[in-house]
Order: C-alpha cells, then sequence, then structure tokens
C-alpha cells in the first residue's frame, strides 16, 4: 500500500537559524542522502520501496515527505525513521539533528481503500463524524507525546518571527488592534495567523511542482492521471479532464506569483479566479502546518476568518462561479466566469489593477508538451 511519511526534523538545540543559503545547503545533503537509497529492508524481508519525495526547508529545520510502499502503516513509519536518522547520521553537518515527528498521512483515496477494506473488532467506526473525532483525538495524543514543549516552543517563535514577512497585510488584517482590549484576536494569535501563511508557502510551491512532475510522468490529465497529487485534483472535479501538464504548470507559475507578491508591499489584489483557489490552498497548508504542533487554537481560526473577511470587504471578492443547469434542474455543473466550460478563464485578470504572470496569462500558453 502507499503510504506518504511526514518526518520533520529540526537543528540541534541552541544552533542558530538557518539562513536562506544554508536551507539549500541542507536540502541538498538531504536529497543527496535519500537519492542514495534504492528501498528499504522491512520485516521479514519485505522491500519497502521510496518511490517518491518532498523537501521543504524553513529556518529551523526541513519537513520531508516521503512516498512509501509498505505492507502497513507502522512498517512505513519505523523504516523512514531509520532511514532519514542514517542520513542524518552519515553526513558531519547534520548528524546532530533531531528527528521530532515521523508520521503517515494517508492519500484520501487510499485513507478510503483502507477504510473500506477493514472489517473485525478494530475496525474504525462507519460513522465519519465518530471516526473524525478519534482520529483528531488520538492525533492530539501523538502530538503530546512526540512532541516536547521546547520543540512546541520554538515553533511558535519561529511562526510569529515569520510574521512581518507577510508584508503585505499588517497585523490589524488579522483582527488585532493595539489601541482595542476588545478586538478578539489578541497579538500573538495574529502573529502565529500571518507567520504560518508565510511558513506554508514553500510547502505549497514544492506540493505543486511534485503535482507538475506527477502529470508530466504520466502524460496524461488529471481525470487520467492515477498518481499522488496533492492540490490539482481538490478543484473542482467537472474540470478533471482539462487540467493538463500546461494547465498545472500555469497554476503552479501562478502560486509562485501571488506567493511573491503577500510577501511585498505592492499588493492590490487577488488577480484571477485561480488565484482564489491557492489562497484557499495556503490557508489550508498553514492550518496543517499549526495543527502538527499544537498550535492551532480559536484565537488562530478567528485571526483567519477576519484576514478572509477584509479580503471579501475591501476587494469585493466573490468566487467567480456560478450552478449552471441543464434546463430541468437535475444537473450541478459548475461553470467558470462568464457560464463557460473553459478554465482558461481562471487566469484572467478580474480588472486592469490585476496582476497576472505573463506565462499564466497567455491562454496558449505554448504548445502542449509531455516534458
Amino acid at each position: 500500500m502507499t503510504y506518504v511519511v511526514s518526518v520533520d526534523t529540526r537543528l540541534p538545540a541552541g544552533a542558530a537559524e538557518l539562513d536562506a543559503l544554508q536551507r539549500e545547503g541542507v536540502i541538498f545533503l538531504l536529497r543527496k542522502g535519500l537519492d542514495a537509497i534504492e528501498a528499504v529492508e522491512g520485516p521479514d524481508d519485505v522491500e519497502i520501496e521510496i518511490f517518491d519525495s518532498i523537501l521543504a526547508a524553513h529556518p529551523g529545520g526541513v519537513l520531508l515527505k516521503l512516498f512509501v510502499d509498505a505492507p502497513a502503516l507502522e512498517v512505513a513509519e519505523d523504516a523512514m525513521r531509520e532511514v532519514v536518522g542514517e542520513v542524518l547520521e552519515q553526513s558531519e553537518l547534520l548528524s546532530e539533528w533531531q528527528i521530532t515527528k515521523c508520521e503517515v498521512e494517508l492519500h484520501p483515496e487510499f485513507a478510503q481503500q483502507s477504510l473500506d477494506a477493514a472489517d473485525g473488532p478494530d475496525a474504525p467506526p462507519a460513522d465519519p463524524v465518530v471516526r473524525a473525532a478519534q482520529h483528531a483525538e488520538a492525533r492530539a495524543e501523538a502530538t503530546a507525546v512526540r512532541l516536547p514543549d521546547e520543540e512546541v516552543e520554538a515553533m511558535r517563535v519561529t511562526v510569529r518571527a515569520m510574521a512581518p514577512r507577510l508584508t503585505a497585510f499588517g497585523l490589524d488584517s488579522f483582527g488585532w488592534c493595539e489601541d482595542d482590549e476588545e478586538s478578539g484576536v489578541d497579538r500573538e494569535h495574529a502573529e502565529l495567523a500571518a507567520g504560518a501563511l508565510v511558513y506554508a508557502i514553500d510547502l505549497l510551491v514544492d506540493q505543486l511542482f511534485h503535482d507538475v512532475q506527477t502529470l508530466s510522468e504520466a502524460k496524461k490529465s488529471v481525470e487520467e492521471c492515477d498518481g499522488l497529487l496533492w492540490y490539482l485534483d481538490d478543484l473542482p472535479e467537472q474540470f478533471a479532464a482539462q487540467y493538463t501538464v500546461l494547465f498545472a504548470r500555469r497554476f503552479l507559475v501562478t502560486a509562485v506569483s501571488l506567493t511573491a507578491r503577500l510577501t511585498r508591499d505592492d499588493f492590490v489584489q487577488l488577480g484571477c479566479v485561480a488565484e482564489q483557489f491557492l489562497l484557499n490552498f495556503l490557508l489550508r497548508e498553514a492550518g496543517v502546518v499549526l495543527d502538527g504542533y499544537g498550535l492551532l487554537s480559536d484565537g488562530v481560526a478567528a485571526a483567519w476568518e477576519s484576514f478572509a473577511d477584509e479580503m471579501l470587504e475591501e476587494f469585493g471578492y466573490e468566487l467567480r462561479y456560478e450552478t449552471a443547469g441543464d434546463g430541468d434542474g437535475e444537473t450541478d455543473a459548475m461553470t467558470s466566469e462568464g457560464g463557460s466550460l473553459d478554465v482558461d478563464r481562471w487566469f484572467t485578470p478580474f480588472d486592469a489593477r490585476c496582476f497576472i504572470h505573463s506565462y499564466a496569462a497567455n491562454e496558449a500558453g505554448g504548445q502542449e508538451s509531455s516534458a
């Protein structure tokens, strides 16, 4: 079965944070070590294959997502903890680094297969609400056990320190007001909300690179692709046949453009439908980051709600979709702006103030390539 194992590695206690150049160097060392490992031997001589990986560096360490074929979840986790530990030990510069988390993230499709196949007294509850509650409780207990207080505090400090880098928006955009003690959001929660968005940028872009690579290798659209996709198969499924390699590249370029503008002070507004989807994905990824360290609180959620409300109110955003029926009200197909089923319109600027990267805005975009 296919598992995605998330491994969080951290600098040794007291070490200075990594700058941009050092982060690139660490990624190179880890990638070199992982590339040298073709397979891992598990229990009973079972071969465990690492068939893909995504690495994202931040000032406090590196987050790895390892795609693994293994007979069981526990086997995948144990094997990847051993592999990453060995890679760290073999590098003199990384030998004192620590693994603070190593756990499986099941892709939704494979998770459902696992649930469908489950049987017996230990099978998960059929009710998805009960199952979700049990999963959340188990994840909270696991986080509490695996992450010492000092690790959580270090992550809190790291994320809050990133907040000023979201220069397009001040803390007031997240509901904090220095002169209003009853604003509903305190400074810490506003900084965590803003900083987590910055932290999540690398993860978003890296995972979109993975989606582009997956489609390029499959030479198929999302509708036909059987590979693991992080974001593209979360877009409206009615248009899955149009999510080609070219579309994925335009979507990725739009993500790079949007996230760059969020960290500059000349941000005007979201520019197109594609950027609306991307902002939603970025918020989701930021939530995953904080939740993994037990930092996702009601206060942070309120800060993100204030941020979303300001975006909607100040810039007059609305999701540029409408539901189109076939005349008898039985269909529920989504159509993009203007009633067209052409996803090229997702990259059309909302108005003259909007900036869209020339590669993404070019509807022809060059010829579709299988490269």
